[in-house]
């Protein structure tokens, strides 16, 4: 099932930080969701880690940040490959980079994984895609990608930029992470009956 509250974000502008109310909302929705059936809980705005953390502990099955399972599948690969890794972060809205990578680098840290973090941001691609634009977004993010050469895996930092993954990934010719594809990855695993 899909939950939509949509006036989050524009709330969360207008009062310039989460507060109490905000928070309760996403309580109020983990736990709508639980009610009524879901097995686990995927929330996709970055924005509100501070939030989410809280809505998941309110509800007894897995509730996981926008980013959570492609930073922990990227950690993963970098663990497996030993010694330091290269890891590219690709954004198409600037301000979200920020709390990205201090979530990123806080999970590196925990799990004791050496990691460089590269991040950049394909400028004007969002508001392509807010636009109609779909093919200017992805030829945009394409165009950012070849910056990350250098990187030996890649994450797409928004949801909406999984639909750019194959192109990305067939220009670098490295792993490239999705948040949805992860997210999927790691709740069947969760939920997969042993």
């Amino acid at each position: 099932m899909n939950l939509l509250d949509d006036s989050l974000s524009s709330d969360l502008a207008a009062r310039g930080s989460i507060d109490g109310a905000l928070t309760q909302r996403f309580v109020d929705l983990a736990q709508y969701a639980e009610r009524t059936g879901a097995h686990g809980i995927l929330f996709t705005c970055s924005a509100f880690g501070v939030a989410i953390d809280a809505a998941a502990q309110a509800v007894a099955v897995p509730a996981y940040k926008p980013n959570e399972a492609m930073f922990l599948e990227a950690l993963e690969i970098a663990r497996a490959r030993r010694g330091r890794v290269q890891i590219g972060l690709l954004s198409t809205f600037a301000p979200s980079i920020p709390s990205m990578r201090e979530e990123f680098l806080q999970l590196a840290r925990a799990g004791e994984v050496a990691v460089e973090l590269q991040s950049v941001c394909a400028k004007g691609a969002l508001e392509a895609l807010s636009a109609g634009d779909p093919a200017t977004h992805d030829c945009l993010v394409v165009e950012e990608a070849a910056s990350l050469e250098n990187c030996d895996i890649v994450m797409l930092g928004q949801f909406s930029m999984a639909r750019s993954h194959e192109v990305v990934a067939a220009r670098l010719q490295r792993p490239v992470l999705t948040s949805p594809d992860s997210a999927v990855r790691l709740l069947q695993k969760i939920l997969s009956p042993v």
